[in-house]
């Protein structure tokens, strides 16, 4: 079921709605920051002896986040945070010009006008270089201890 179909079942206000959309959005946003974090402090981490840049469940949600993401991409498919807010404003009605200023900063901040193709190269390039990574800082599964 879609979430258009959902929102319409629901028959949700024009308002919640927006709101809705806008905490997608949020969401996308705390996803890239999330995954723009890992790709830098991984790294860094390693160098500097920070332990949690070796921390199993982290650095494989860290994987596999970034993995949803290539394939989406190789798919030919938009992403489907992308999707469910475009499917909520305009449930809400919303008009693109009529979109609050943040929003529209945000969504020029990490919505670029290319070609999915571009994205697909960039996205797998960003996901071999993660399990690049695991090679060159492998995480841990659990604690080794201390001698």
């Amino acid at each position: 079921m879609s979430v258009a179909a959902i929102v319409h079942d629901l028959d949700m206000t024009p308002w919640l709605l927006s709101r809705l959309a806008d905490a997608i959005l949020f969401l996308h946003v705390l996803v890239i920051a999330f995954n723009i974090f890992g790709l830098v402090v991984i790294p860094i981490g390693a160098w500097r002896g920070w332990s949690f840049v070796r921390v199993f469940w982290w650095r494989m949600m860290h994987l596999a986040i970034l993995a949803v993401v290539a394939a989406q991409a190789l798919l030919d498919q938009v992403c489907f945070l992308t999707l469910w807010q475009s499917n909520l404003l305009r449930e809400a009605g919303e008009p693109a010009l009529r979109e609050p200023l943040i929003r529209r900063w945000v969504s020029s901040v990490i919505f670029w006008p290319l070609p999915l193709w571009v994205f697909a190269v960039f996205y797998v390039a960003i996901w071999g270089y993660v399990l690049s990574l695991w090679w060159f800082v492998p995480p841990r599964r659990r604690r080794e201890p201390r001698l």
